[in-house]
C-alpha cells in the first residue's frame, strides 16, 4: 500500500449530493484545493496543512485522514453509511416490514408489498 493511502476511505458528498470516495491524502488534498475560497475556514486550513504535511512525509496519512474527515463532518459533507442506505431500500419481504393491510396468503401479501416498495422509486445506492 502506498504511504499516502488511507486504511479506510472517507465517503463525502460532492456536487449535487453524489457520494465520492476519498482514498488517499492526494484525493483529500484535491478536494480541499477545490473548496470555494469564500467558504474556507480554520477547519479547512488545518486539513489542508495536514494533507500537505502528509504528502511531504512529515505526518502519517491516517492523521491527515482524521483531520480531513473532521473538516467534512463540520461542513456536512460526510456521506451517510452506504450499508444503512442499501438496507433501507431492500424489498419489503427482505426487511420483514408488512407494507399492506391484507390478511391473505403470503404470495398476495408479497406482491402487494413489492408494489408499494416499487412505488417509492429506485434505490439511491445499490
Amino acid at each position: 500500500m502506498k504511504p499516502d493511502m488511507f486504511r479506510q476511505p472517507v465517503y463525502i458528498l460532492v456536487g449535487l449530493g453524489f457520494p465520492a470516495e476519498v482514498r488517499s491524502v492526494m484525493d483529500a488534498y484535491r478536494h480541499l484545493l477545490e473548496w470555494p475560497a469564500s467558504m474556507r475556514d480554520n477547519a479547512h486550513s488545518i486539513a489542508l496543512k495536514a494533507c500537505g504535511a502528509a504528502l511531504r512525509g512529515e505526518i502519517e496519512a491516517e492523521t491527515a485522514r482524521g483531520l480531513f474527515a473532521a473538516f467534512a463532518d463540520i461542513h456536512n459533507l460526510l456521506a451517510p453509511d452506504t450499508n444503512v442506505i442499501a438496507a433501507s431500500r431492500l424489498p419489503c419481504s427482505a426487511t420483514g416490514i408488512r407494507m399492506c393491510d391484507e390478511e391473505t396468503d403470503d404470495t398476495r401479501h408479497a406482491a402487494a408489498g413489492r408494489r408499494q416498495c416499487e412505488a417509492m422509486g429506485p434505490p439511491f445506492l445499490v
